[in-house]
């Protein structure tokens, strides 16, 4: 199995329009710093799958036919703007597997094109696509949200964002679970009140340590949190990392 973070930031990006933070200067001189859209690709054997689709540009990164399909989180725009656009390709469909949302975003259910929405996922549903198998794992979040435990290939990982904490049901499944590889969503630096909607660095630490992944990966990263770590340089435990936009795993 072989996963590439595509995008790795907040809703805001790196750098944030109008920001003169030390993360968001940073980011304008040396791209690497830059965070789109949180998103990846999984890939095992012939499958190969996008997970999330906030990146604009999908059209021009994925040619028809390179896709088996897209692991949709959830609904909110920074997560599937980039479907908006996909939807007018032809002479071809895109299954789009995703949580239960009478919402959707915008018109994509009512005009939704080559995109297909008709297997919206159960809680802890599992589904075997070709080499991959798929877990749907409920995450806490402000809309329907997904996270996926990705299993082929012999490797198992989780994929847990958008989420503040995560569920009893869903902390209980993975701690049953060995998982080689934890990407886990992680915004904020540490908060002196509890966060809402997304972990801030002390929540997903502490997630880290229930689940005992043997390497966490922190994604969903917001400028706050870069501007942090710059400034407070201190060592994650050896297993975790902070991802950077174009990783592989």
């Amino acid at each position: 199995m072989r996963l590439t973070l595509l995008g790795t930031g907040d809703a805001r990006q790196v750098p944030v329009y109008g920001c003169e933070c030390r993360a968001c200067q940073a980011a304008r001189l040396d791209p690497r710093r830059r965070r789109r859209p949180c998103c990846a690709v999984v890939e095992v054997g012939d499958q190969r799958w996008l997970i999330d689709s906030g990146l604009p540009d999908l059209t021009e990164r994925f040619p028809p036919r390179s896709l088996s399909g897209i692991l949709q989180t959830h609904y909110h725009a920074d997560h599937a703007q980039g479907l908006l656009h996909l939807r007018w390709g032809q002479g071809l469909v895109i299954p789009v597997h995703g949580p239960a949302d009478a919402e959707g975003l915008a018109d994509l259910y009512k005009h939704p094109g080559i995109l297909d929405f008709s297997q919206p996922f159960a809680p802890f549903e599992t589904r075997a696509l070709g080499a991959l198998s798929v877990t749907a794992l409920p995450l806490l979040h402000s809309k329907p949200t997904l996270g996926y435990l990705l299993e082929g290939g012999g490797r198992r990982a989780a994929y847990l964002t958008d989420t503040v904490g995560l569920p009893t049901d869903t902390a209980v499944y993975l701690q049953r679970q060995p998982l080689e590889l934890l990407i886990l969503d992680c915004s904020m630096p540490p908060q002196a009140q509890p966060p809402r909607n997304h972990n801030d660095l002390n929540l997903a630490l502490q997630i880290v340590e229930a689940l005992s992944p043997r390497q966490a990966v922190l994604t969903h990263v917001g400028h706050t949190l870069d501007a942090w770590l710059m400034q407070e340089p201190r060592p994650l435990p050896d297993r975790v990392i902070i991802a950077r936009d174009g990783l592989v795993l």
